[in-house]
C-alpha cells in the first residue's frame, strides 16, 4: 500500500530528488575538503566572535575533572590546540550541512509538505550530516560520540524522528530543533551557536 501512496503522490516522488539535489553537491565539496590538507580550508568562514586566543586558551587538563554535563565538551577540553582547531573546522562544516537542511525545509514548506514529512527528512539528514562530518574525526572521538548516542538513543548517530516527536510533542518543534546545535560544544570551539 505504501508503494501505491508513493506512486500516487508526485510530491512524495520528488523527495529523493530534492534530497539528492541539495546533498550531492555538498557531499562532493565536503569530501574534497576532508581529503585536502589543512591549509586548503581557507574557504571555511571563521565567525568574527572567535579568536585564536579563544581557541588556544587554557582549558582544564586531563588531570582536572570536567564539570560539563556534555561529554563532547569534556573530550574537546582534553585536545591539543591542533586537535581543537581541527575539531573546530569539522564543526564549521557540520554547521554548513545544517544550513543546507534549512534550505531543504524551506523548499518543502513552499511545496506544502506537512511538518511531519519535513521533520522526518530533516532528522534523517541531520544524522547523515553527523556521519559525514565524523569522517574527519579521530576514531576515539567518533567512538565517544557514538557511545553517548547509543546510551541516550539506542542509535550511534542520534535520535529518530519518532524519538524527537516524543521529546518535543509536535512535528513543528522537531523541524525547529533539527538544525539547532549544542551551544556548549559550539562555545567550547569558539563558534556562535545556532538558534
Amino acid at each position: 500500500m505504501r508503494a501505491r501512496l508513493m506512486a500516487a503522490s508526485p510530491v512524495r516522488a520528488t523527495l529523493p530528488r530534492l534530497v539528492a539535489l541539495f546533498l550531492l553537491p555538498l557531499l562532493t565539496t565536503l569530501s574534497t575538503a576532508l581529503l585536502a590538507p589543512a591549509h586548503a580550508h581557507a574557504d571555511v568562514r571563521v565567525p568574527q566572535a572567535a579568536s585564536v586566543s579563544t581557541l588556544l586558551a587554557p582549558h582544564p587538563t586531563a588531570d582536572e575533572p570536567c564539570t560539563s554535563k556534555d561529554p563532547a565538551v569534556c573530550l574537546i577540553r582534553q585536545m591539543s590546540p591542533e586537535e581543537r582547531e581541527q575539531a573546530r573546522e569539522t564543526r564549521l562544516r557540520y554547521h554548513q550541512l545544517l544550513d543546507t537542511m534549512e534550505a531543504v525545509a524551506d523548499h518543502m514548506h513552499e511545496e506544502g509538505r506537512s511538518d511531519e514529512e519535513i521533520a522526518r527528512v530533516l532528522v534523517d539528514m541531520r544524522n547523515q550530516a553527523k556521519d559525514i562530518t565524523r569522517a574527519g574525526m579521530t576514531p576515539e572521538a567518533v567512538q565517544a560520540l557514538e557511545q553517548r548516542n547509543m546510551e541516550k538513543y539506542g542509535n550511534p548517530l542520534g535520535p529518530t524522528a519518532d524519538q524527537q516527536y516524543a521529546k518535543y510533542g509536535s512535528w513543528a518543534k522537531v523541524v525547529e530543533a533539527s538544525t539547532r546545535t549544542s551551544a556548549a560544544v559550539d562555545q567550547e570551539l569558539g563558534i556562535p551557536p545556532r538558534g
